[in-house]
């Protein structure tokens, strides 16, 4: 687990880009498979959930940022 924190702290942007790749992949796959939509609006939905996806990973890290650095402040003053 330290290794994929460690990797992700170096690489945050290939992080980020991976999971909207793969959420725009998982998007299409589960789409083709489920409904009859026109392949231009399983694009532009394949889109929108992963611009999505991206957002809730942002904040995640933003929340896990915001743990990590209140919890150094807490150890400085110990």
């Amino acid at each position: 687990m330290e290794a994929i924190q460690s990797w992700v702290a170096e690489h945050k942007l290939k992080a980020i880009g991976a999971i909207w790749v793969s959420g725009i992949g998982a998007s299409l796959a589960y789409s083709r498979a489920r409904t009859p939509l026109k392949p231009s609006l399983r694009l532009i939905h394949a889109r929108m959930h992963a611009q999505a996806l991206t957002l809730v990973v942002l904040s995640g890290a933003a929340a896990y940022h915001y743990y990590e650095k209140h919890e150094a402040d807490r150890q400085k003053e110990n």
